[in-house]
């Protein structure tokens, strides 16, 4: 049976939100920037935060409230993946995750590969680690992109440490398919190198689109990698703070146990609270729903471009609700954002911030309602026939 697709909250229950998405502009902007959905949350996901505050249960987070065994039980569900919960470990976000790994896992100076155009705080991060940033750009083919594996393995040659993965890739919306991620694991451990795999949009790739954990690539791929993920992007709890920290061997898992033990302590309580009410099996009709709406409103945001926005490109991503849209042909500027926010009223994502490879593009963020979205694209049209 067909599942219902997810409907977003009215605008103005959204505009009573105190989070970055609603408090960043006024009224008459609409939002459509950060990686924030404007969904009521999972029933089973509210219930458990409830009760936490009717209990006034607000203290330490526990070693393992059961984020672990929660965990194992979605990956097998949802991806076919086998996880050891033995090899979970908890911290506050993903970013945190992948500042303390590049740590434990490089030499202050080295060099970390990146795939831009990429998610901006990946290289402030590789930055805080006391790293430096090797850009190796996503291959674009005219029909998606794709890793570039000889520039990753030339940049490795050259004595880069590290590559900081996106899968699914943020803002493309690409999921890197077994064979790639596979081949990739090849070029890293012959270069003795490490994977960091950000799999935070993983619980959101399209239902038609077989995804691949880095960690199940290849047993290759299990020896030199690393996963962080959390519930927050699919489940709108980035301000719970919960990441996981996920290995499969037992070399990475040595570096990951010998993280400082304030690494798990940054781990905030209603983010594991909420965490295990998302991966337990309770929350899987919730998520179900939320893919219908998400590909319904990816097929919908293509059709208006279409009609509102002709010249523009966008390539229906394989997961997330993030688009990348290339609005070049418009001569709005190397960053159209700007422009638009300016006179269309419509706040998105600036292009340029994911790297030189973003110059004319922006990000859209359509986990949002129908209306939202028409009312978004139908402002931004106007610009063009003005």
């Amino acid at each position: 049976m067909r599942t219902h697709p997810l409907d977003a909250l009215p605008l103005e229950t959204l505009r009573r939100r105190s989070s970055t998405k609603w408090r960043t502009y006024p009224d008459d902007v609409l939002p459509l920037f950060v990686a924030e959905t404007d969904f009521a949350l999972a029933p089973a996901i509210t219930e458990a935060l409830n009760t936490a505050v009717a209990l006034g249960d607000t203290g330490y987070t526990p070693p393992d409230l059961g984020v672990r065994d929660a965990f194992a039980g979605f990956a097998a569900r949802r991806y076919g993946w086998t996880v050891e919960p033995a090899r979970v470990r908890t911290t506050g976000d993903v970013m945190m995750g992948v500042v303390e790994l590049l740590r434990a896992t490089t030499t202050p100076g080295d060099r970390v590969v990146t795939t831009p155009p990429v998610y901006p705080p990946f290289a402030m991060c590789i930055v805080e680690a006391g790293c430096r940033v090797e850009p190796v750009p996503l291959l674009d083919s005219g029909g998606g992109w794709a890793l570039d594996l000889d520039g990753i393995d030339a940049a490795l040659a050259d004595g880069a440490r590290a590559v900081l993965l996106c899968n699914p890739h943020n803002p493309t919306g690409t999921v890197h398919d077994a064979a790639t991620l596979a081949a990739l694991a090849e070029i890293v451990a012959r270069h003795g190198a490490v994977v960091i795999s950000d799999e935070i949009h993983a619980p959101l790739a399209s239902d038609d689109v077989p995804y691949t954990p880095f960690l199940a690539a290849s047993s290759t791929a299990a020896a030199v990698g690393y996963a962080v993920t959390s519930a927050s992007k699919a489940f709108n709890l980035a301000g719970l703070k919960c990441a996981l920290i996920v290995t499969a061997h037992d070399r990475t898992s040595a570096v990951v146990a010998a993280l400082p033990p304030e690494v798990e302590w940054r781990t905030g309580l209603f983010g594991a609270i909420a965490a295990v009410a998302a991966f337990d099996g309770a929350s899987d009709e919730w998520l179900n729903a939320l893919h219908a709406r998400l590909d319904t409103n990816r097929r919908l945001l293509a059709d208006l471009i279409a009609v509102h926005l002709p010249r523009a490109l966008y390539r229906i991503p394989q997961a997330g609700y993030l688009a990348w849209i290339d609005l070049t042909a418009y001569a709005w500027g190397d960053d159209p954002a700007a422009r638009i926010l300016e006179e269309a009223k419509v706040a998105l994502q600036h292009g340029p911030e994911f790297g030189p490879q973003g110059t004319g593009y922006v990000r859209l963020n359509f986990g949002c309602s129908p209306d939202l979205l028409v009312d978004a694209v139908e402002r931004i049209g106007r610009l063009a026939v003005d």
